[in-house]
């Protein structure tokens, strides 16, 4: 197991830096830039240099004046010593923007996390137990809705009924107006019914593929010849299912929740901005939009190892979930 894991997190590093050089080459061609809107600002003041000067001396400043190439080795070799500079949108280091922002989006995904697990395993485990029952219909058409709803609509309904016609919640943000009066444990639940809303709306418009997974896989199990065995021994239904049947369900799940681990911290940039949530995926969308290099570079290589490290998780759980699985 060692060798396994010594050797894929060599090719990850491999991997990490082909990926990075290409979404290094990738920022490098944006069409929004953020120094020719910088140097086009700077160029209407009295006085001030023609736009092409500026241009050419931002250019210089933030290490564009070089090829792709030698621009990437640059960057590379501050990456590894987590040095990756500083926002040229938010004007400060980019870890410490990067911690600031990113505990809203860990919170709002580990909570969305955690209900998805909650009402999905349960609800695809019981469909394939009753198919082409009430239940089963019931639990299709819930998830068809889910997968077919796109967020901004979905989230647009709720902020309408629970917002604007209930006034049960906030339109956006993530502190009422007298936050700071607040005790600490009434900051709590301030910032936490701030969270309700988005955490529904990821919520609904994710479990609906989590669902059918689970559905499929379950009446995949049920079928096989060992569960029809288990069944002509004696054993109840109950031990067959939640003992010899849901286990073997566990793999393909596993394989699932291990690449949901970026989702943890990625952020819902959708949700994020319609209910003006400073996570990390707000903070990518406006800096995308300014051209924010430095950011969004690091933002992408971020969710690239994060990719990488949960497709090890999930094959190094394989063995947990399943003794026939040996790595070697």
């Amino acid at each position: 197991m060692k060798k396994f894991i010594l050797k894929r997190l060599l090719i990850s590093v491999v991997l990490l830096f082909f990926v990075s050089l290409i979404i290094y080459a990738i920022m490098r061609c944006m069409p929004t830039s953020f120094v020719e809107n910088q140097a086009r600002a700077l160029s209407t003041r009295p006085g001030a240099k023609s736009y092409q000067e500026w241009v050419a001396q931002l250019n210089a400043q933030y290490g564009l004046d070089v090829g792709v190439l030698q621009g990437y080795l640059r960057w590379a070799s501050k990456a590894v010593r987590l040095d990756f500079g500083d926002s040229w949108y938010w004007n400060q280091p980019i870890l410490e923007k990067f911690k600031s922002v990113i505990w809203y989006s860990f919170a709002l995904g580990l909570a969305t996390f955690i209900l998805e697990i909650i009402i999905a395993v349960p609800l695809g485990i019981a469909a394939a137990r009753k198919q082409y029952s009430l239940t089963d219909y019931t639990v299709t058409v819930v998830a068809l809705i889910g997968i077919s709803l796109p967020s901004f609509f979905f989230a647009t309904i709720l902020k309408y009924i629970f917002s604007i016609k209930l006034g049960w919640f906030d339109l956006s943000g993530t502190v009422s107006r007298m936050h700071q009066s607040m005790t600490p444990m009434q900051q709590f639940w301030d910032i936490a019914k701030h969270m309700v809303l988005p955490i529904i709306t990821i919520t609904v418009v994710s479990i609906g593929s989590l669902m059918r997974y689970v559905r499929a896989n379950m009446l995949e199990v049920l079928n096989s010849d060992y569960i029809r065995t288990a069944r002509a021994k004696g054993l109840s239904e109950k031990k067959v299912i939640n003992h010899h049947a849901f286990r073997n369900t566990l793999i393909p799940i596993v394989t699932l929740l291990g690449g949901s681990l970026p989702g943890l911290f990625s952020g819902a940039m959708i949700t994020e901005q319609l209910f003006q949530i400073p996570g990390i995926g707000y903070t990518s969308y406006v800096c995308v939009m300014q051209g924010d290099i430095p950011f969004v570079m690091f933002y992408l290589v971020f969710l690239a190892a994060l990719t990488l490290l949960g497709n090890l998780i999930a094959d190094v759980l394989y063995a947990a979930v399943d003794p026939r699985v040996r790595v070697g």
